[in-house]
């Protein structure tokens, strides 16, 4: 007999969840025997991993505030928890607002109060507050036969990361032969561009103040022969100036005396992230600190590959907790044509890297890095990146051991994304047969092993007798 189509499928759904049923209480019955095995309190407490936080807000850096007892300054410092931003939010200075005009006992993010920030006056010990050991003097240092350090931050396998080490104190800021050069070029740059490469929002004037003070030390420190401080002027005996310290814009001083950028992140209220506030940025590629100014560390790393997947979060962290003590340092690299220092957005140079040049010339390319540090102030508590930009002619990477090897690798194997990060294509049909070139060379010269695969060196960001190769250069000169 023909079997009604409803009854047919009310007989499958009550065999369905009659399965369902059977399935579920199975799981129940074996639950239940997991849990009598198990102690009550490990039970009652066992914790739910919870949801990651992405709010800061009352998350603060840790405060050097203890360390003001070690200079043998007299602030008058109180209870320390009058000064703890995290017991007293409301007396935290908004991120616009100017310390200078502020109540004495407000307090900076970083821990230290007002008051106490005003008491310590102009050149406290830096060294002490921020845990940082000034630079060893280079008293035989000659700005006419010094080299930069032959930085080469290349690692393989390419993995999107942070890529830091531990900054060398001794080379925070890094002063080589082409210092009046570039200190010329980047004065030609500021007065051409104006607030797209160099600008302080409101609420960084304590942080512009602490790093032309800090930068004046170190300079004085490591260089004494050269720039010497008395009765608060600064004497550039280099470029013949003086400067008033106390007279001096933050930000002028910088690119008077020093030919790198710098950059200046201050800790949002109300999020808890940083923010771009201040800054000199004259080695831009395809973007200027006027279109970053004000951004947070996701915006200004937009372009980047994989870095809101696989970098935000722990960068955010990253910025959130890190200490005045533990500053540190990376490098970024790419081949240029040429070398352009400034190429902001519509910089016709730009144009010339989405095509092949049938008459691009090895001797037209550069290897660039751009060396990064990156240190948190101890009483401002702003986060500072320094970099300069290096460019190298391809040609010299001819000599040193695993050099072409990696770039080779990099270029070719890297995922497409980076590749189109790194500019590759105007290049490569140069650069490809050149540096395989270059790699063949070193295996017949014994310079590297055949059949070596390509790793992160131990001497990174250097490479093998790095050290040797920089001397003759610098004895060439």
């Amino acid at each position: 007999m023909e079997q009604n189509p409803s009854n047919a499928k009310h007989n499958v759904v009550v065999v369905f969840c009659t399965a369902a049923a059977h399935v579920l209480g199975s799981l129940l019955i074996q639950l239940l025997q997991t849990l009598e095995k198990l102690p009550w309190p490990v039970i009652l407490t066992r914790r739910i991993p919870e949801p990651k936080s992405t709010n800061y807000s009352n998350v603060f850096p840790p405060s050097q505030r203890k360390l003001v007892a070690c200079i043998g300054a007299d602030v008058g410092a109180g209870d320390a928890s009058s000064s703890n931003p995290s017991q007293h939010p409301e007396l935290v200075l908004g991120l616009e607002e100017d310390y200078r005009l502020a109540s004495t006992s407000r307090i900076v993010f970083s821990g230290f109060s007002v008051g106490e920030i005003r008491s310590l006056g102009s050149f406290p010990d830096y060294a002490a507050l921020s845990e940082v050991p000034l630079p060893r003097a280079a008293n035989d240092f000659d700005i006419a036969t010094a080299r930069p350090r032959p930085y080469r931050p290349l690692r393989w396998p390419y993995n999107q990361t942070m890529a830091i080490q531990k900054m060398e104190p001794d080379y925070w800021i890094e002063l080589e032969s082409t210092y009046q050069e570039q200190i010329r070029l980047r004065k030609s740059i500021v007065e051409k561009h104006k607030t797209d490469v160099m600008q302080a929002l409101p609420g960084s004037e304590l942080a512009c103040r602490e790093l032309m003070e800090m930068v004046t030390q170190f300079l004085c420190a490591r260089y004494p022969r050269q720039f010497i401080l008395a009765n608060g002027v600064l004497e550039n005996k280099i470029r013949g100036t003086r400067h008033d310290i106390d007279r001096t814009d933050g930000l002028h001083f910088l690119l008077e005396n020093v030919p790198e950028d710098f950059a200046i992140m201050l800790r949002d209220p109300e999020t808890g992230r940083y923010k771009l506030r201040a800054g000199i940025i004259c080695a831009s590629t395809g973007w200027n600190l006027g279109v970053k100014m004000g951004k947070g560390l996701a915006e200004i790393h937009g372009p980047v590959p994989d870095y809101r997947s696989k970098m935000q979060l722990s960068m955010d962290r990253f910025f959130t907790k890190f200490p005045a003590g533990k500053p540190v340092q990376r490098g970024a690299w790419g081949f240029e044509v040429g070398k352009h220092l400034y190429t902001p957005p519509g910089d016709p140079h730009l144009e010339g890297i989405k095509r092949q040049d049938a008459g691009l010339r090895s001797d037209d390319i550069y290897f660039r890095v751009d060396w990064q540090t990156l240190r948190r102030l101890p009483l401002s508590g702003a986060i500072v990146f320094n970099f300069k930009a290096f460019f190298t002619p391809v040609k010299d990477l001819m000599d040193e051991p695993y050099v072409p090897s990696l770039c080779l690798k990099v270029l070719t194997e890297s995922k497409a994304n980076l590749r189109e990060y790194k500019q590759v294509h105007h290049t490569e049909h140069v650069l490809t047969p050149l540096l395989s070139h270059y790699e063949k060379s070193q295996i017949e010269r014994g310079l590297i092993e055949a059949g070596w695969e390509p790793q992160t060196l131990e001497e990174s960001p250097f490479f093998p007798g790095w050290m040797d190769h920089f001397n003759r250069s610098v004895s060439r000169i």
